[in-house]
């Protein structure tokens, strides 16, 4: 067997080996984190930088300047997670920067927050396009979130948010 066939040979061997590996891995959870992605997260402080790869040398494509925002990461490389916001936007977010805490940004006009979780109970107030909650739960058997704007807590439709999975379970 002449060289060139046996380089082909064990770098054919190589690839398949690590093909196969990846195939048996979870795809669902993080590299460096073993959480779950994807997964929406939000931000921790101001300003918040987003940058065109995962690291301090990349240029910042972004600057965030609303604390809380829902941002969904996609993906992990170490310490920097890249991540999708609201209008699609992608770029890669140190972790840092990030806090576990559930948002979610209302996004359909006068949303109205009702005192339980069904459109006939009463309504306690609307909510504007564009505001910022903190998602209290989700709970899994309905199309409701338990949400908190300043003083007033109440449930909307999970539908009307962006910043939770269709069918995602929040306690």
């Amino acid at each position: 067997m002449n060289s060139f066939t046996y380089n082909s040979v064990l770098i054919i061997s190589f690839l398949s080996s690590f093909f196969w590996l990846i195939s048996f891995t979870d795809a669902n959870e993080g590299r460096s984190s073993s959480l779950p992605i994807p997964r929406i997260v939000s931000l921790k402080t101001e300003p918040v930088y987003m940058r065109s790869g995962p690291g301090i040398r990349y240029p910042i494509l972004w600057v965030y300047q609303r604390r809380q925002l829902p941002i969904e990461i996609t993906d992990e490389f170490n310490t920097w997670r890249k991540v999708r916001d609201f209008e699609g936007t992608e770029g890669w977010i140190h972790q840092s920067m990030l806090s576990g805490n559930r948002t979610g940004i209302v996004y359909p006009e006068d949303t109205k927050i009702h005192k339980g979780s069904s459109l006939k109970s009463e309504v306690l107030a609307k909510i504007e396009k564009g505001v910022i909650v903190i998602i209290k739960k989700c709970p899994k058997k309905t199309e409701y979130c338990l949400i908190t704007k300043n003083k007033v807590q109440g449930w909307i439709k999970r539908m009307q948010l962006w910043g939770v999975y269709e069918k995602e379970l929040i306690n």
